[in-house]
């Protein structure tokens, strides 16, 4: 043998695995149905959380929605309706084979819809506050960055899936993420939507980890971003009528909860006087007080402080020991996936459920400042329950092909 010949077979024998990778994830779609069965436990936890939320956000938007609409349960039917379709739609999707999401154009043409709808948001979206983060199309109003959020997950995935042979490269462990993850930060800047930002970058990083990026070449990227994203707030803080000045009074509200208890600081005094006053075995599902309007946006961001009020010490342990099993199982079943694509696959969107239910947590206690973050399964709002059960259906069938049943 030559030595031209050796070195070819050799060079053959090196690219191997990303010649698979590329014909894996430029095969044609197959709907494939996977009838194996699915984690038990990890179903049970979803169940117990949806259950448990629809209740709670029922008994949390009660005296507003009668104030609203005048009907008491106007919110509860909403969204218990919602989740009997999330419910058979996380079925439905349980089935189906969690590779066809493995494809090029599958990957890219939905990131580029989702992401052309979050832009278009950012410009005509609905104005709350100063934020424009919702849009209504065929009379439905949804947050377009909470479906941009799972189809991040889903390239970064293949992404990691694909790259995963030529990560000593930096162009290929950090360029293609970057190029995904800085437009996706950018519009939401845009939209004044920073605690998406957070969540974004954090997902995007823990599956940069997880998928085997050298570990200088993520030290430098987390050295950039630390500086890149301090700057970026320090200079808007800094300027006048930048429009980031909310930043500024909610780090006022987090660090003196009473220092403007009518103003600014309303939302987190009146959480704290809810979770203060639940005990340990809590005031009795229904009887919260500071549901009746004290508390803004009580079936929203703030609902985990009547759970507090309602259920104690005790009800929002059970809820966080419930979180923390989701996000355990969920681990456990990425660790199980048959390739690289379905780990990366299931560990995103834990992480994404779980990071979303630490920093709601966080914020009704007042451990963290406000951020605007819904808690998953509990908050109202109909169309971001869907996606999550729909991410639940990816993560079930991933674990119906688990590694186990091999």
């Amino acid at each position: 043998m030559t030595r031209a010949t050796e070195k070819r077979r050799v060079r053959d024998i090196e690219q191997a695995p990303r010649k698979r990778g590329v014909a894996q994830a430029r095969k044609k779609l197959n709907f494939r149905l996977i009838g194996m069965e699915l984690d038990r436990p990890f179903f049970v936890i979803v169940l117990i959380l949806l259950v448990i939320g629809v209740l709670m956000m029922g008994s949390a938007s009660y005296v507003f929605a009668l104030k609203e609409f005048n009907d008491g349960a106007y919110y509860f039917n909403r969204q218990l309706l919602f989740a009997i379709g999330g419910v058979f739609a996380m079925i439905g999707i349980s089935f189906l084979d969690y590779h066809m999401y493995q494809n090029t154009k599958i990957a890219y043409l939905a990131f580029a819809v989702t992401f052309a709808i979050t832009l278009v948001t950012a410009f005509v979206g609905t104005n709350v506050a100063g934020a424009r983060r919702w849009i209504e199309i065929a009379g439905i109003t949804f947050q377009p960055s909470e479906l941009l959020k799972v189809v991040f997950i889903i390239v970064f995935a293949y992404l990691g899936a694909l790259n995963y042979p030529k990560f000593k490269d930096i162009k290929f462990s950090l360029g293609p993420y970057l190029l995904i993850m800085a437009p996706c930060c950018l519009v939401l800047v845009m939209q004044r939507h920073l605690s998406g930002v957070l969540i974004f970058g954090t997902i995007g990083m823990v599956m940069m980890l997880v998928s085997g990026v050298p570990l200088k070449h993520f030290a430098l990227l987390c050295a950039v971003a630390v500086l890149g994203v301090g700057g970026f707030l320090a200079l808007k803080m800094a300027g006048s009528g930048s429009g980031f000045g909310y930043v500024t009074d909610r780090l006022q509200s987090w660090k003196d909860p009473t220092s403007d208890v009518l103003g600014s600081t309303l939302q987190t005094y009146q959480s704290l006087l809810a979770i203060g006053s639940g005990g340990i075995f809590g005031l009795g599902f229904g009887q919260s007080r500071q549901k009746y309007l004290w508390l803004p946006e009580a079936q929203n961001d703030f609902v985990f402080a009547i759970v507090c009020e309602e259920l104690g010490l005790v009800g929002a342990l059970a809820v966080i020991i419930l979180f923390g099993l989701f996000v355990f199982r969920g681990f456990y079943i990425a660790s199980n996936a048959p390739d690289r694509f379905g780990m990366l696959l299931c560990a995103g969107i834990t992480v994404q459920i779980g990071l979303q239910a630490f920093l709601n947590i966080g914020v009704a206690t007042n451990a963290f400042p406000n951020t605007g973050i819904s808690l998953p399964f509990f908050s109202s709002g109909g169309t971001a329950l869907l996606v999550q059960l729909a991410e639940m259906g990816i993560v079930l069938n991933i674990s119906r092909q688990a590694s186990r049943h091999e």
